[in-house]
């Protein structure tokens, strides 16, 4: 499976979610045998890092205090979608003149060029090509940014691709997330809700690259928010133990690891624990009510789709979203996995987006409405795209496309983006990009500079290496994009 096939949980993991239990254990040696706390700590710095969620500057003026990213996993097919390309009608069934093809998937591959079956019309004053699958988005073309060039150099598949769009990285140990960077750059605006949230719609583990950590403390992992209640597991404490047993917990706690870190002073795991198990107690009367939609007016349960089975879930999610950062948590990502389509793609597609087209749209638009689109970066889109070729995937199959991870399209919008732009192209067939590519590295250096972060400047030091997003790959920021 693509979504990334991780552990349900294991033991760093159970201690950082038991904190109200781990008075009762012998701190010092789960800790030290846990990796949080060496056996021979290095001399102590003369100053102590503080690791939490205060609101901390950029490093120049932002354009963006808070994101939300819709990432539609499996890659949406931008042929069909958001890049029309009338060539394709022309070499319908014939075998594809360009260069050599890179498949993904070899089974069933072909060079049979497939056109697309949807039509694309011109909307807005800005006159942005969108398909017909996507009429509620395509009200929006002047607030949209199509990024239709981009590429993530020679990566194939889906969990390379998505850790690279989330990560800089697409193989390798697992590094933090865009939404752990920007939590630990910029902190939160909210001291009682978490700084990054992740909202997975299908089964994906806790411990998903996609929302980790990494390397940075462990306040600034992602929060998983169900699409189900509870919505946030094990957040409330049993009956017996609310209100002040709770508290007089904490304190407990708080006290054995505050007395810990006096000969650990160089540990910042330890800190941003302490700092998790406080927040956790903050955020449950907070994240209730954050999550709580039952009070909002009827007309926007209507506008997100909440009225409509097929838009439900999605909707919900996106309500979710906008209430979260409405209220200063920095980065929320739902996640969607629906759009690997290696066959039937031309039946799927429709019925894929129209689960998501209506709510994404409500999305955009209750944010300009609320004056919150200037301050809020949104993000549609997967990692990849889909081959301008016919794939088979066995008898009675109809013809879906293989991936494509040399030329795509990211939707983006608000957040001190151009509304109503489009910037680079693919070829007339939209297999490559040959116009203004842009490589997942400028797509994460363009993100950082709209919330006015020097991606050179956002650094984390440990064991006296200095650890970046980019970690001294290549990241150019995409000034055309910039409003």
């Amino acid at each position: 499976m693509y979504p990334g096939n991780c552990p349900e949980s294991n033991r760093r993991h159970f201690l950082s979610a038991s904190g109200f239990g781990l008075s009762g254990l012998a701190l010092a040696g789960l800790l030290q045998r846990d990796g949080v706390v060496q056996a021979a700590p290095p001399k102590p710095a003369t100053e102590p890092v503080v690791h939490d969620l205060t609101p901390k500057k950029p490093h120049k003026e932002p354009r963006a205090r808070a994101m939300i990213s819709m990432f539609m996993g499996g890659g949406p097919s931008h042929l069909d979608l958001f890049d029309p390309k009338p060539l394709l009608k022309k070499y319908e069934g014939k075998i594809y003149p360009g260069a050599e093809i890179a498949f993904d998937n070899a089974g069933g591959a072909s060079k049979q060029v497939m056109a697309s079956p949807f039509r694309f019309d011109r909307h807005g004053q800005s006159g942005l090509e969108i398909s017909e699958l996507m009429p509620h988005m395509a009200r929006l073309a002047d607030d949209l940014c199509l990024i239709r060039s981009m590429h993530l150099g020679g990566l194939r598949n889906h969990v390379a691709g998505m850790r690279a769009l989330n990560t800089a990285r697409g193989t390798g140990a697992s590094r933090p997330a865009l939404g752990s960077w920007l939590s630990y750059a910029l902190g939160s605006e909210s001291q009682n809700l978490p700084a990054f949230v992740a909202m997975p719609l299908y089964a994906n583990p806790p411990g998903s690259p996609y929302w980790s950590n990494g390397f940075l403390p462990s306040i600034y992992q992602g929060t998983v928010v169900r699409d189900r209640d509870p919505r946030i597991l094990n957040l409330d404490p049993p009956s017996a133990l609310k209100g002040k047993p709770q508290r007089e917990g904490l304190d407990l706690l708080k006290n054995l690891n505050e007395a810990h870190m006096e000969t650990h002073p160089d540990e910042p795991e330890l800190a941003a624990r302490i700092a998790n198990y406080e927040l956790a107690a903050r955020m449950q009367l907070a994240a209730s009510e954050a999550m709580d939609f039952s009070r909002e007016p009827e007309y926007v349960k209507t506008m997100y789709g909440l009225d409509r089975p097929e838009t439900r879930r999605f909707g919900e999610a996106c309500l979710v979203a906008r209430r979260l950062v409405e209220r200063g948590v920095r980065f929320v990502q739902i996640w969607h996995y629906n759009w690997d389509m290696h066959e039937n793609i031309n039946t799927v597609l429709p019925k894929t987006c129209a689960t998501v087209d209506k709510p994404s749209a409500a999305l955009i638009a209750d944010l300009k409405a609320r004056g919150m689109l200037d301050s809020t970066l949104v993000h549609w889109g997967g990692e990849m795209g889909r081959l301008p070729v016919i794939q088979y995937r066995g008898p009675g199959r109809t013809p879906g496309r293989d991936h494509n991870t040399d030329g795509f399209t990211l939707c983006m919008a608000g957040g001190g983006l151009k509304g109503g732009c489009s910037y680079g192209a693919t070829d007339d067939f939209g297999h490559k990009a040959v116009v203004d590519p842009v490589l997942h590295t400028d797509w994460l250096a363009t993100v950082s500079e709209l919330f006015g972060l020097d991606i050179d400047k956002m650094v984390y030091e440990r064991g006296g290496q200095k650890l970046s997003l980019l970690d001294g790959q290549a990241g150019r920021v995409v000034r055309d994009v910039i409003a």
